[in-house]
């Protein structure tokens, strides 16, 4: 703590990230990174961006990307807006979208940068509790509010919302922002993106760090009406005119100009993911009903916390959450078929 911070940075309980470990010859499967690489086309569309160029500004509207996420969704360039990663979107929309002096509406059990923003930004929220099956419950966001946000799949559970209740919800609320946040969709779900030109209140962002193998690229995105791209965008310019550089913006958009590459790649997680489930219930874990790339898992009679100690001495690296209502579950991101069964086979080995 120093005399020269502003009076806020104190309060400030900053977001926890991931471990990223030093140590190579780990099973890591905590972070919920995509075990295949990225698309060929985006590696050398990347290469391809490794010239003299380098020197000049990259276009600050990345309007290339958007071109690409447009004709992938069947919507306007003027309905996306893009950005460094998900997160900075995020906090794009909390600063620009939620400050309304209403409290704004989240999952008690989600992704835990939600209130880590609302502190940044000056936000009162509400937590609403999940039910007693780890779902979210929407006809409880049906309240007074400075807007609404929570993923689907929800994070960390993986337990999907289907359209039809988002839809109910817009229905009910159309006086709130509704931002649902797809950083897993692609692994099990139906994009809301659906109904974007239908519900001008409907914000959804999306993450190419998942289902498109570019976590170390830093892309993110939000599709939604013109109105609120706007916003976004004018936070955008008021903080960082160019958040995305040449070679990601390339990248990006032939990683979605990449169809067949992306679809291959999510059946096989998706494969992987329905094979750790039954093996793991086999086991006697219980395992929430995933769409993501990862699962959420319990053993009755076994501590979630030494459950994750007993992996890491095994070379294998899970998430554990000392959070309340779910300090005995485990995430378990997905990997590839070999990093799966290390998985499994340590699991047998400590028990």
């Amino acid at each position: 703590m120093s005399k020269f911070w502003s009076p806020f940075v104190k309060e400030l309980v900053p977001y926890v990230p991931g471990e990223q470990p030093k140590l190579t010859n780990l099973v890591k499967l905590n972070t919920n990174e995509n075990p295949y690489g990225p698309s060929p086309k985006a590696l050398a569309a990347m290469q391809a961006e490794l010239t003299d160029n380098l020197r000049l500004y990259p276009d600050p509207n990345g309007e290339r990307l958007k071109r690409a996420v447009a004709d992938y969704y069947h919507v306007r360039p003027d309905q996306v807006f893009v950005g460094n990663g998900s997160d900075e979107v995020l906090a794009h929309v909390f600063h620009g979208l939620f400050q309304h002096g209403k409290p704004l509406l989240f999952p008690d059990v989600t992704y835990s940068f939600y209130p880590v923003y609302c502190a940044l930004y000056g936000i009162a929220y509400e937590a609403i509790a999940l039910d007693d099956k780890f779902q979210i419950e929407l006809a409880d966001y049906a309240r007074p509010n400075g807007g609404i946000i929570f993923p689907n799949p929800n994070a960390p559970t993986g337990c999907l919302l289907p359209l039809e209740a988002i839809e109910r919800l817009l229905q009910k609320k159309p006086d709130s922002v509704v931002v649902v946040d797809e950083a897993y969709i692609d692994f099990g779900g139906e994009s809301a993106i659906a109904l974007v030109d239908r519900y001008p209140n409907l914000l959804v962002t999306q993450t190419l760090s998942k289902s498109r193998s570019l976590a170390g690229l830093r892309v993110g995105l939000a599709v939604g009406h013109p109105d609120l791209i706007e916003a976004l965008e004018r936070i955008k310019n008021s903080f960082n005119s160019y958040p995305l550089d040449r070679i990601a913006i390339a990248g990006a958009a032939a990683a979605f100009e990449d169809r067949a590459y992306f679809e291959q790649t999510c059946q096989q997680v998706i494969a992987s993911r329905e094979a750790v489930t039954v093996a793991m219930q086999a086991l006697g874990f219980e395992v929430l009903p995933s769409a993501a790339n990862f699962i959420f898992a319990r053993h009755p009679q076994r501590d979630a916390a030494a459950l994750a100690a007993g992996l890491r001495e095994h070379g294998v690296i899970v998430r554990h959450f000392k959070q309340g209502r779910i300090e005995q579950f485990l995430r378990i991101s997905i990997g590839a078929p070999e990093q799966n069964q290390a998985l499994l086979d340590a699991l047998k080995h400590i028990g």
